[in-house]
């Protein structure tokens, strides 16, 4: 009774339909057909759950959601045609589909929080830690990535100066620079002879 969609129109069922099924065959390629049989089992006690305790009228589209949303992870960038006109990727669908969701979260009141919290039980536990483990990540990342640029030398700061004048490339792009033997840096003119102290 799950698999059935919310309509009466035979052509909506076909689309519908077809629809699943090509999120039930990439799922399974992703996950394996093990980890898909207990996603939609958890996916499928969830939806139960909600319409026993939450509401009769609960339907099953949570329960698609949820293949939805693990088909985005997995192909953002699969295009499909929404409305079989506007053509659009995956990930956006999810996402405007999220935001009906939060919408519904926000207007529904309690009795629709818990509904769709048990129908995406499913998601929750197979994504949700590679979701948060992903964060942190790009947290790390981004932390590193401010602690370089916070490190770097300045766009305005000379890249070369001579130990002995003071000059650098700033105020003379044509001046050359060498790193003496005493491990400073000089413009040609200013450069130690050998013997010369260090040098």
């Amino acid at each position: 009774f799950l698999f059935i969609p919310q309509t009466e129109s035979f052509l909506w069922i076909l689309f519908a339909l077809m629809f699943l099924w090509m999120l039930g065959d990439g799922l399974e390629q992703a996950m394996g057909a093990f980890r898909l049989n207990l996603f939609y089992l958890i996916g499928m006690v969830g939806t139960t759950v909600a319409a026993v305790f939450f509401g009769a009228e609960f339907s099953n589209t949570m329960l698609n959601l949820s293949l939805l949303f693990a088909f985005a992870w997995y192909y953002p960038d699969i295009q499909i045609f929404f409305m079989l006109i506007i053509p659009m990727k995956i990930r956006w669908v999810a996402w405007i589909s999220a935001a009906f969701v939060g919408f519904g979260l926000v207007t529904g009141g309690l009795s629709y929080g818990m509904a769709v919290a048990a129908s995406l039980a499913n998601y929750l536990l197979f994504f949700g830690p590679e979701w948060i483990a992903n964060t942190r990540q790009q947290q790390k990342a981004a932390a590193r990535r401010r602690s370089f640029a916070e490190a770097s030398i300045p766009e305005d700061e000379p890249l070369h100066r001579c130990a002995a004048c003071g000059r650098t490339e700033q105020g003379d792009p044509n001046l050359e620079f060498r790193v003496s033997r005493d491990g400073n840096e000089y413009c040609v003119e200013h450069l130690p002879k050998r013997g010369e102290g260090n040098g």
